[in-house]
Order: structure tokens, then sequence, then C-alpha cells
């Protein structure tokens, strides 16, 4: 008995989409990918290794310009941002008070001279007085009374002379300190430099008591100070004469070069730490300690309290191979490092690989590695869960 064609034509049907199903299966099952992997090149080139750090710069000279006396700010001479010769006259203190100081002060002292004329003739009296007495008492001419009243009067008269010399010279002394205080009302500058801020405006009234209050800032911007702050991981690192360089927010492709002078032997939060209540208590913050090296700044360029990028040169190598600190695997006895390496095959090979510089970033290689080679830096299929 034949089969109908219907009944063939469903087997065949069947028959493919079966096939297809199993086919479908392997194809999601049944394959297996090659790992992917993410690299990078083996290069050559000029390497460094530096301490990084962040800085901000100020005038390697600078002073505040105070009055030492008190009163009312009169005038000031010169504006924000003027540059000023050394003694060139800045600002004056209404001197009318200083004026009166000195004027009492000379009265006083010419009082006294004066007195001092009249005492000495009574002191030349009261001598010539006690020489006779002196003379006559001998021959009983005179009492031993009289004499000694003489004798008396004579040292008494001595005595006040000295006392009015004493005076004289205190008198004389307040003088030349009502002179100065005068001459101090006249503000001059103690150094060439530029004006970088006005603290006291005109007709202000300043009180000199305490301490001297600022009337304006002196600064030589011809060499800046970078003051770097470097953390206590990497200030062990840091020695003066190292070479230095940074850069600016506004010029970052520009650098500026210096060498180390110092690194100041406590954090900068240390006095504030030694006055706290808290005492021996530490807060839980970064320390930080200040490295300092100058920089000519000619054409004034550089600012007061920008921002420096810092880097402390440690070592440099010309035309080093290097590659990713991320391609570093584990460290074995003799000091090689695990690198996985990925051959023109796209086969993965591990091989041992000496370093040396190292700047966080990248790492010298110094054997085991080949320019051009690419190193594994990290799983693909990881970084894309």
């Amino acid at each position: 008995m034949k089969k109908s064609p219907r009944r063939w034509r469903r087997f065949v049907i069947g028959g493919v989409v079966l096939l297809g199903l199993i086919g479908l299966a392997l194809f999601f099952f049944g394959r297996k990918d090659a790992p992917q992997y993410l690299s990078a090149s083996v290069t050559r080139g000029p390497f460094e290794s530096a301490v990084l750090a962040t800085g901000t710069l100020q005038a390697y000279k600078q002073v505040d310009v105070g009055a030492q006396v008190s009163g009312q700010l009169k005038s000031l001479k010169v504006q924000l941002g003027e540059t000023v010769k050394k003694d060139q006259w800045l600002a004056e203190i209404d001197p009318v008070l200083s004026q009166n100081a000195l004027r009492q002060a000379q009265v006083s002292a010419d009082s006294l001279l004066a007195q001092r004329r009249a005492t000495a003739a009574q002191l030349r009296q009261a001598e010539l007085a006690y020489r006779r007495q002196q003379q006559m008492l001998p021959t009983d001419a005179t009492s031993r009374q009289d004499f000694e009243n003489a004798e008396a009067q004579f040292n008494v008269q001595r005595a006040t002379l000295a006392s009015l010399d004493a005076q004289v010279k205190q008198a004389r002394i307040q003088v030349e300190t009502a002179q100065a205080n005068l001459g101090y009302t006249r503000i001059v500058a103690p150094m060439d430099g530029e004006v970088v801020a006005i603290v006291t405006q005109e007709g202000q009234t300043v009180i000199a008591q305490q301490q001297a209050p600022v009337i304006l800032k002196l600064a030589d911007l011809d060499t800046m100070t970078v003051k770097a702050q470097v953390s206590e991981a990497d200030v062990i690192r840091v020695k003066p004469g190292q070479a230095v360089y940074f850069t600016i927010l506004g010029e970052a492709d520009k650098r500026y070069h210096g060498k180390l002078r110092a690194i100041e032997p406590a954090p900068q939060s240390f006095a504030e730490a030694q006055n706290s209540l808290s005492g021996a208590t530490r807060s839980n913050t970064a320390v930080f300690y200040n490295a300092l090296f100058e920089v000519p700044n000619p054409g004034h360029l550089l600012r007061i309290a920008m921002t420096a990028q810092v880097s402390i040169v440690q070592a440099t190598a010309q035309q080093a191979l290097s590659m990713p600190v991320a391609a570093l695997g584990a460290k074995d006895k003799n000091g090689a490092y695990a690198v996985r390496v990925i051959g023109a095959n796209g086969e993965v090979q591990t091989r041992a690989v000496r370093t040396g510089l190292n700047n966080n970033v990248r790492v010298q290689v110094l054997a085991g590695l080949k320019e051009g080679e690419k190193v594994v830096i990290g799983d693909a299929d990881a970084e894309a869960k």
C-alpha cells in the first residue's frame, strides 16, 4: 500500500524542523568563544619616576606694611598693583596728635633744662658757702652748726642737680620717642615690590596698641616660591636638591623648572593641633608636608595663590621600554613579575619580567619583553560585567 503524498510531506517538514532545532542547540549551547582581553603595547621612549604633589604659589619676599602709631589714615599715596621702590612714601597717618606730643615733650625738656640751670647756680652758691665755713671752722670764726648746715645744703643741691640730670635725660628720650612717632605717621616702603593688597582705606582709623594694623601688602614678584604639599607616604623619598617642575591650570603645556630647597619638618597643621583642646588626639585626616622651591618670574605671569601641579623627579631613563602597571602580576622570589603576553597567533603566555622605575602609571621593563609586544592589562569579559 502506497503512502499518500500529504503524509510524506509531513514527514519531510518534521525532519527539517528537527534538524533546525538541533542546529540552534549546537549554536547556542555547544559554542565556546575564545577569551577576550584588554591589552596595551610595550613602548620605548623617555621615562620618568616622580612624586606628584599639589602646591600653591606665593611671593618669595612679601611684607605686611603696618602703622606703628594710632590715628586716621589721612592719605594713600599708591594704588593696587603699583610698583614701588624702597623708601617710597606709601601712606600718611594724621600727624596732628604726634606733632602735639612732640611739642609737649620738648616743652617738658626745656622746663627741666631751666630747672637744672637754676639748681646749678644754687649749687655753686652752696658750694661757696660751704668752702667759707670750712675755712673758718679751724679758727673758731664760725660755729659747728653753721658749718654743718652749709655742708648739708651743699650736698642737697648736688643731689638735686643729679636728679635733674636724670630727668633731663628722660625728657630727651621722650622727645626722641615723640620724634620717632611723628616719623611713623609717614609710612614708607621697606623694600622694592608691588602693591598686592590694600587692607586699610583712606579715612579709616587705625589703633596701634596691641599690634601694628596692616595698611597694605608689598611683594617682590620677580621670584615666586612654590609650597607643594607632599603626602606622608611620599615625603621619605623627597630630599633638598632634587629637580622639580610644575604646571599651572591656565597653561598646562608649559613647565616651570626649579630645584627643591627645603622640606618643612612638621605638617602645616602642627601648630593648630598643638593649640587645640584635643591635645594628643589626632584627627583622621591625611597628613601633608610642605616642600619649598623657587622659580624666576620675570614677566609676572605667575601670581600669588595660583595652583601648581608639581612633579618632584626621582629618576629618569632615556629610550626605556615601558608598559602599564596594570599588566604586572604576582612577584616571584627573584623579584620578577608574572606578565601575560598575547602572541602573534592570539594565544596568551605568561612570562617573568624584570622591572625598573615605576611611576604608578607605567613601569620600566628591563628584561622579558620586546618593543611592540602586547601585554594583558585586563579581561574584557570581566570589564563588561
